[in-house]
């Protein structure tokens, strides 16, 4: 190869340097992209006070109210901004333009809306909180009723309303429970930046009463969960024992009871319930409702069908519950009223009445058929499932007999 004198070299490179200057075209360079300035944002976080509007919030903090209406209708479908509670939790993120970038609300203990700035406009959606999980143990004694043998705070009166309804077939809490009766509960402690913040799921449980042994364990199949005994048998039945939780009977079926008003003797077709006004009642079992209005001395009076020629009343009714109409499908233990005295009534109550082809029948005799059980399939995996469940209820320690230091949370663990 012939080697390129000095000088010839020298020249050329002179060359395409002029070339350069000039703009004519040359071999393509790879430059840095330009360094992009991140806009500054802010944020403004509070707590919705009593009556607050976002529109109060938009003027407090002088922020553009056009933003507010395109929030509104991003999150329309999902959670209507309007309805805002006291004590809920809200953040608002603002650019460097002083345009909301994102806004959230704490929907719930469960859930928050999120609504964020995208290049097509707001997007909002629904995002879980999501919890640590610990097994927590707790143990108990009947001390007059359940809620007195709670300690009081920390969610241990939504646990005894959900201790109760796993237990509604089986256990009249209204009438049957004893002092001294004790339970055990396994349950989810559900955490946020390692602080407890509620219970969750109760995993398994086991209530003593009147020296007669239960236990419950949650056990899922085909997507959905419900309680079983330690036989693998449903404990959900046709009706629960009592549609309301945690109230006294203040008159028996009876085929001659003296009525405090007419002051005469006539029959007493059902159960009354004395409870505190607007208390929620609850339907005995499945079933579609016959009639949801005024009926004379009932008052406000819910009458459902149910399988196999049931019907259940529900009398006195303070109002009747929203969406609760003639034709609907109600669940069992859905709110269906609430306890009130209108009609013919002297004071708050709920009249039960439960009739089988139109005759009236003792709600306390009724023999419900058990529950279904757990596909022969299944079995297995619900045995190894109980065992662990009957490890965990016998590290319960023995629940303290001293009133007011009933019921103990014990053992605090991750969920694994």
């Amino acid at each position: 190869m012939r080697r390129i004198p000095l000088t010839i070299a020298l020249l050329l490179a002179a060359c395409l340097a002029f070339a350069g200057y000039m703009g004519l075209p040359t071999q393509k360079r790879e430059l840095a992209p330009p360094a992009v300035q991140q806009p500054a944002f802010r944020e403004i976080n509070g707590k919705i006070e009593q009556g607050e509007t976002l529109f109060e919030i938009f003027k407090k903090y002088n922020l553009d109210i056009g933003e507010l209406y395109k929030l509104r209708e991003a999150s329309a479908g999902i959670y209507r901004l309007r309805e805002l509670h006291p004590g809920r939790s809200y953040r608002i993120v603002l650019d460097n333009n002083e345009r909301i970038d994102s806004f959230h609300y704490g929907i719930d203990d469960n859930c928050f809306l999120s609504v964020n700035r995208t290049d097509d406009g707001y997007c909002a959606e629904k995002i879980p909180i999501n919890y640590q999980k610990r097994i927590l143990h707790i143990g108990g004694t009947i001390k007059d009723n359940l809620i007195a043998s709670m300690e009081a705070g920390d969610g241990n009166l939504l646990l005894a309303l959900q201790l109760s309804d796993i237990f509604a077939w089986d256990i009249d809490f209204t009438t049957d429970l004893r002092n001294d009766d004790t339970f055990k509960i396994v349950v989810e402690g559900l955490y946020l930046d390692g602080k407890f913040k509620k219970y969750g799921n109760i995993l398994a449980s086991e209530f003593i009463n009147n020296g007669d042994l239960y236990r419950a364990y949650a056990f899922e199949q085909n997507g959905k969960s419900d309680y079983y005994d330690e036989t693998g048998k449903a404990l959900r039945k046709a009706f629960l024992k009592t549609p309301l939780s945690f109230r006294r009977i203040s008159s028996h079926f009876s085929k001659g009871r003296y009525h405090p008003i007419l002051k005469i003797y006539r029959p007493h077709q059902g159960l009354d319930y004395a409870a505190a006004a607007g208390t929620p009642v609850s339907a005995a079992g499945d079933g579609t409702v016959l009639f949801a209005g005024n009926r004379g001395q009932y008052g406000n009076l819910v009458i459902i069908k149910h399988r196999n020629g049931y019907k259940t009343y529900y009398g006195h009714l303070s109002k009747i519950g929203k969406g609760v109409k003639n034709g609907v499908r109600v669940d069992q233990g859905s709110v269906i009223g609430y306890v009130g005295a209108t009609g013919l009534a002297t004071g708050p109550h709920l009249h039960y009445e439960m009739r089988i082809s139109d005759r009236p029948i003792n709600p306390m005799s009724v023999k419900v058929p058990p529950g279904t059980p757990i596909p022969d399939g299944m079995l297995t995996v619900f045995q190894q499932f109980k065992d662990r469940m009957n490890s965990e209820l016998a590290s319960v320690k023995p629940p303290n007999h001293i009133a007011g230091d009933a019921v103990t949370k014990q053992g605090s663990r991750k969920k694994g």
